[in-house]
């Protein structure tokens, strides 16, 4: 797993996020905006409150977080398998 050490709210529902590895990079959560949980961020204020949980999740609150791996894998534009070489292994003995 990769640890995000810290992450800075941007303009337009964007985020910077930087990772214990040091992979930074910015992801654009925009399209988000409105939906289910995420219509906290229908108040721009709440998603500024953006911090680290204590699990290492992207968080605004309790309710509302992002995973981290999935965020990285955003940013790098790698696939589960690049970073968890166990997952080819397991996709080779489910085809057997």
């Amino acid at each position: 797993m990769f640890t995000p050490i810290e992450v800075k709210p941007l303009n337009n529902y964007r985020l910077w996020i930087k990772y214990s590895d040091g992979t930074e990079g910015i992801v654009d959560l925009s399209d988000y905006v409105g939906d289910g949980v995420f219509a906290l961020w229908n108040d721009y204020q709440e998603f500024r409150k953006v911090h680290i949980g204590l699990g290492g999740e992207i968080a605004w609150n309790d309710q509302v977080d992002l995973c981290p791996d999935a965020i990285y894998l955003q940013i790098t534009g790698k696939r589960p398998e690049d970073i968890f070489p166990k997952l080819r292994e397991l996709a080779q003995y489910a085809r057997n």
